[in-house]
């Protein structure tokens, strides 16, 4: 598998809705298990008070990840192939939204 990032901007009103999102995306991605895997995501605040994200996920193909959002009724903006990865520092603790 390899590595992409997943550009979702604005695709949910409220955090309540992005979390309703990662149920879903978890139950289709146990379904596809030989195919996707999410491996983390950073949630944008997006200008308009929506939210967006920024995912992490290994995955067989781009086709494997556009078949995973359809699936979990996912909004996909982009899919970028990840080069290599560069660790500066580990990912900072979570912060809660406000």
């Amino acid at each position: 598998m390899e590595t992409y990032v997943i550009l979702r901007r604005g695709g949910w009103r409220t955090a309540a809705d992005l979390e309703e999102a990662a149920a879903r995306s978890t139950a289709e991605g146990e379904r596809m298990a030989d195919d996707i895997a999410w491996i983390r995501s950073y949630v944008l605040a997006e200008p308009d008070g929506s939210v967006g994200t920024v995912c992490i996920y290994q995955a067989s193909s781009p086709q494997a990840i556009r078949a995973h959002a359809t699936a979990a009724d996912l909004p996909v903006d982009e899919i970028i192939p990840v080069a290599d990865t560069v660790i500066v520092r580990p990912d900072p603790k979570p912060v809660a939204a406000s």
